[in-house]
């Protein structure tokens, strides 16, 4: 199991900034981060990401700017 494994299931992952990232399945989550519900592959999830994700600022910077 590596990063660019075929076999390697990831799943989405968000901070608490809205910033979006993919994690090992298998793995526990890093403190911070929280799965979204999505797992596949690592270009399956990088792609629910590229939808999702459409405003790279942080959530505190977005709020500041309002």
């Amino acid at each position: 199991m590596g990063i660019d494994d075929a076999d390697t299931t990831f799943q989405v992952v968000v901070n608490d900034q809205d910033q979006y990232s993919i994690w090992f399945a298998d793995r526990s989550l890093p403190a911070g981060w929280s799965a979204v519900g999505t797992t596949g592959s690592k270009q399956e999830c990088l792609q629910h990401i590229e939808k999702v994700w459409t405003d790279m600022r942080p959530r505190s910077v977005r709020e500041r700017v309002r």
